[in-house]
């Protein structure tokens, strides 16, 4: 007999929807069998915690389980006839998984592939009589260059697979891309899909605002003062970009079209400017600041 599904899941009878998702997939995440081999009470666990949610995951069973028409584990119940009869409980047992890549198939459940494997009825197919593949999951880590312009990355599988992957132009973070048929083999049917996520990774010169790019430009003093052509570094290769006459620190310039994408658009890149002195000291620039202070002095900000 099932215990209460809202306790096994962790949330008041009044949780919402959603809210009751979150929390089966944090348990998922948590106690499932890739997560912990070998460890049957997580195992038992992961069955009640996957009940609870078949229960409480459909609408219609939920308002029955709370009007007390069905119990824990589906059963009608027939109250003043002595006892429960069965009635749209749930079937199927524990079952196992189809690999997938990346770091271990805990980290990306899908609440497809649960249900695949505990019969429920809501997966697009599992490990019943015949029927589709389980889908297969990876990430991918790709470099933003890699990601604004579009190559080709191969990825292994953890059963030893080698694919292609087409990175297209444009590519965003946690975009999926969808291998047909190069999931788990089916049982008398078709093959399920390698669902890959691109992660884009973080990069040393270029941060994301969006679809936009902003970094820091050093410019040098006598550029800063008197303009000029400079060159700049972006995503596609290095540019020209002219710096206005008197271009203090902080001021930033825009290259249209040279920033990220983000819902199918390209955005800019924004460079800020930071006036930079030598790095080795230069007598005549010293010479020059002690004049021009004691000559012309002002107070930057007043």
């Amino acid at each position: 007999m099932a215990g209460d599904p809202y306790k096994e899941l962790g949330v008041s009878k009044g949780a919402s929807a959603d809210e009751v998702k979150k929390a089966f997939r944090k348990l998922a995440k948590e106690l499932h069998p890739d997560k912990n081999p070998g460890d049957k009470a997580a195992e038992e666990r992961f069955k009640r915690v996957t009940g609870a949610f078949d229960l409480l995951g459909d609408a219609e069973k939920r308002a029955k389980y709370d009007r007390g028409e069905i119990d824990a584990d589906g059963r009608e119940q027939f109250r003043g006839f002595g006892g429960g009869q069965p009635g749209g409980g749930r079937s199927g047992g524990f079952g196992g998984f189809g690999g997938s890549g990346g770091r271990g198939g805990f980290e990306d459940i899908d609440l497809e592939e649960l249900f695949g494997a505990f019969g429920g009825g809501r997966a697009k197919g599992g490990f019943g009589g015949g029927g589709r593949g389980q889908d297969v999951r990876a990430t991918l880590d790709v470099s933003l260059e890699d990601a604004i312009a579009g190559t080709t990355r191969r990825i292994q599988f953890s059963d030893g697979r080698m694919l292609d992957v087409a990175i297209p132009k444009g590519a965003t973070d946690g975009q999926t891309i969808r291998l047909k048929g190069q999931g788990t083999p089916g049982r008398g049917g078709q093959a399920g899909d390698a669902l890959i996520e691109l992660r884009i990774q973080p990069h040393p010169l270029f941060k994301r605002d969006g679809a936009d790019l902003t970094m820091d430009l050093a410019v040098s003093v006598p550029d800063a003062v008197l303009g000029g052509k400079i060159p700049v570094p972006t995503p596609e290769g290095t540019v020209m970009m002219t710096i206005p006459k008197g271009s203090n620190s902080g001021k930033t310039l825009r290259l249209k079209g040279r920033g990220a994408y983000a819902g199918g658009k390209r955005g800019d890149l924004l460079a800020r400017l930071v006036v930079t002195l030598p790095e080795t000291p230069d007598e005549d620039l010293v010479r020059f600041a002690t004049e021009w202070r004691d000559k012309r002095p002002y107070k930057p900000g007043r």
